[in-house]
């Protein structure tokens, strides 16, 4: 079974920036499409960033311009950089491939 483990979550300030990785235990993301997702409170998890296997990328609305996703099949790792951070985007956010979820980090911006 493939683990994920997201990392880099935290609280800043409006207009601010995060990085977040998802690291995997084994090399899954180079044949698999992987995604960001987030879930605020109260709400549906929703899909923030999408990038395939052959690094094609798509963003959701909210965060189309702001955030940026890659990935280093080499480190087994994926990334989502997240700048111009607005109160709006505070979650848990997730990773996912192939069928598995990652435990999530949470991402705080104060106004």
């Amino acid at each position: 079974q493939v683990q994920l483990v997201e990392s880099g979550g935290g609280l800043v300030q409006a207009g601010g920036s995060l990085r977040l990785s998802c690291a995997a235990s084994g090399s899954i993301f180079s044949a698999n499409a992987v995604g960001w997702y987030r879930q605020a409170p109260g709400k549906q998890r929703e899909l923030v960033a999408f990038i395939n296997s052959w690094g094609n990328t798509n963003y959701g609305d909210p965060v189309n311009g702001r955030f940026t996703i890659s990935r280093d099949n080499a480190k087994n790792t994926v990334y989502l950089q997240m700048n111009s951070l607005k109160p709006e985007d505070t979650a848990i956010y997730y990773c996912y491939v192939n069928g598995n979820w990652g435990q999530g980090t949470q991402v705080t911006v104060s106004s």
